[in-house]
């Protein structure tokens, strides 16, 4: 499909009509009326349709509305309220949702469940090179909570004409859903913490209220955990356990850097993962693991997870959790705005990190 282009269209006649707003008196509003309190306020102190009273008249004009416009709408021409319904339903997918009460002619996008929230990118910006229209999102694979605003979209002007209307519509439609929001699963984790000094005493374990605190946030539960030394064979033989066991991922922490002691990546290559992709793009999390066999995910997590409270694995997690594999190639384009700032007090996800 082609991209609609940008070119300057001519004029539009907005059918509207300029009264003074002490002659308002009895007429219908054509449009919300905005107020500004700074610092205090921002919304329409009266709505579209509002029958204009005596007493409405001086709050307007302490408003600055010395003006008000009178609508006669003419065939082909959309008012905003009802082009933002239209734009709205092509463009919310599964489970995505949306009021039926526009405001100052937009509308916003929630999420209808808690999920993983998808958008494609690319579709919403051919959506937005559409004459008169707009649309603005969250970023693409971010964990959102119900109800939690995810776009919002409007028309311009205050009329749009109907050919550019169904030109928005058509482009989002075709290109149906644009947003989505994906349920989590509730997988069945287990968890194999890896270490001399945690197995022999020495250190004292801090992985599993972690790694359990963010599974359960998401939906998931601990079936299990185990701590065992740095021994290879060992680490195989609970892997398979674990696989012929009733379990969606498995997680092991530690073990992965280069140091001789850390045999954790070896032992799950070991133990008949078809797929395993080692490194990503991500700091902290550079020497993370991802591995599939069959219907099962293994994660292998740095220590860094110890020392930064976002990493690599706050980024997978929810994909994992959603029914996505993300492969060697997703973990490359991590890359962009893959650089955490460890940021005090840290305010992901409301930050750059893992947004491209």
């Amino acid at each position: 499909m082609s991209t609609p282009e940008k070119n300057t269209p001519p004029p539009k006649t907005i059918p509207l009509k300029t009264i003074p707003v002490e002659q308002g008196v009895g007429t219908h509003l054509a449009h919300d009326m905005t107020q500004i309190i700074p610092g205090e306020f921002k919304g329409p102190a009266f709505k579209k349709g509002h029958k204009i009273t005596s007493s409405d008249v001086c709050h307007l004009m302490r408003m600055g509305k010395n003006n008000l416009y009178v609508l006669d709408l003419k065939d082909g021409q959309i008012h905003e309220d009802d082009a933002v319904m239209a734009l709205a339903s092509a463009l919310a997918g599964p489970g995505v949702t949306f009021s039926g009460s526009p405001s100052e002619g937009k509308l916003e996008l929630k999420a209808a469940y808690p999920g993983l929230f998808k958008v494609d990118v690319d579709a919403l910006t051919r959506f937005n090179l559409c004459q008169d229209v707009m649309c603005a999102s969250i970023h693409n694979n971010v964990s959102v909570k119900l109800n939690q605003p995810l776009a919002a979209t409007r028309a311009i002007p205050l009329v749009i004409s109907e050919e550019d209307l169904n030109q928005a519509v058509s482009i989002a439609k075709s290109y149906y859903p644009i947003f989505k929001v994906k349920l989590f699963n509730p997988l069945k984790v287990r968890l194999i913490i890896t270490g001399d000094e945690v197995y022999k005493g020495l250190v004292q374990d801090r992985f599993k209220d972690i790694v359990q605190e963010k599974i359960t946030r998401l939906g998931a539960s601990l079936e299990e955990s185990v701590i065992l030394p740095d021994n290879r064979e060992m680490i195989t033989l609970k892997i398979n356990e674990y696989l012929n066991k009733e379990t969606d991922l498995i997680i092991t922490t530690g073990g992965m850097s280069v140091d001789p002691d850390d045999v954790t990546k070896a032992a799950i290559e070991d133990s008949g993962f078809e797929q395993v992709h080692y490194s990503a793009a991500v700091l902290p999390g550079a020497m993370f693991l991802l591995g599939y066999h069959k219907d099962i995910t293994i994660m292998g997590l740095p220590a860094c997870g110890l020392f930064h409270k976002t990493t690599i694995f706050d980024l997978i997690l929810p994909r994992v959790m959603a029914g996505e594999k993300p492969d060697k190639t997703d973990l490359a384009k991590l890359s962009h705005g893959g650089l955490c700032l460890n940021c005090k007090p840290c305010r992901f996800p409301a930050c750059p990190f893992g947004k491209s």
